[in-house]
């Protein structure tokens, strides 16, 4: 049984234009995930060939703020046009407003009722439009102790309550196990809890969000345990390379994520 395994071209290559990226990760067969796609080349990145298994799902507003969360409907229904033109399956959604560096714009140390509420019933109207056009929208759980502080309900567990609740299959969690292992840990038995509301799922490892084998988290038994559990999704790398920027840097990151996951 084998995954179909993505590289994220925001975080390794650096050094070569986003294109190139996108064309290199492609030639070693490997799918692509994307950030933010505004102001690049959306036909040029389509004709690469590159099957792009996700992107950024929208680019302002708050899944849980009452006053901002209709710009969340309305930013993603803009970006719609560009997932169909590259074929996106997943777009990608945050529990809150990101900033630079993808801090908290507003940063909030507590959750209440009404975030709660005002996120189910933003996902529910995510899920009509994905529904409309054929696009799954991927709520991905943050890590607040390092990468995200002030970023309410962004815990796998919390993530995973909002998209079981709107219980739709147009509305997914983007399961990023990085991110679950700096917060909560105990990874195995979350993919497989998870497992029936996950669209894809991301990694790197901890501490350095590099590659596979170059940190704490055994992703060999990750993987088995997903085998196991009979997935056969996206695992999209969202890591730099320990190496550096590097092209052979590059490289060996990918080996490594392949052989994590293959071997």
């Amino acid at each position: 049984m084998s995954f179909r395994l993505a590289v994220c071209a925001e975080m390794v290559y650096g050094e070569l234009e986003l294109i190139e990226r996108v064309r290199r990760i492609h030639s070693q067969g490997f799918e692509v995930e994307l950030w933010d796609t505004r102001g690049r080349d959306i036909s040029a990145l389509a004709a690469t060939g590159a099957r792009f298994s996700s992107m950024s799902g929208y680019f302002g507003g708050s899944l849980i703020d009452p006053e901002s969360a209709d710009e969340v409907v309305a930013s993603a229904e803009k970006l719609i046009p560009t997932a169909l033109e590259l074929g996106v399956e997943r777009m990608v959604v945050h529990p809150a407003e990101l900033g630079e560096g993808g801090r908290a714009v507003r940063p909030t140390y507590r959750s209440t009722g009404q975030m709660w509420l005002t996120g189910l019933r933003t996902l529910e109207r995510l899920a009509v439009l994905g529904e409309t056009h054929g696009v799954t929208f991927a709520l991905e759980n943050l890590n607040t102790v390092l990468d995200h502080p002030g970023i309410p309900l962004a815990r796998a567990k919390d993530t995973l309550t909002l998209v079981s609740a709107v219980d739709h299959p147009h509305v997914k969690m983007m399961l990023d196990l990085y991110h679950a292992q700096i917060g909560e840990g105990n990874l195995i038995e979350l993919v497989r809890a998870a497992l029936p509301w996950t669209g894809e799922i991301q990694v790197a490892d901890v501490p350095g969000r590099f590659e596979p084998g170059t940190g704490e988290i055994n992703y060999r038994a990750v993987a088995a345990a997903l085998r196991q559990a009979g997935y056969t999704g996206v695992i999209g790398l969202e890591a730099g390379a320990a190496g550096g920027q590097g092209l052979a840097a590059g490289d060996a990151a990918l080996v490594a994520f392949r052989a994590a996951f293959e071997g």
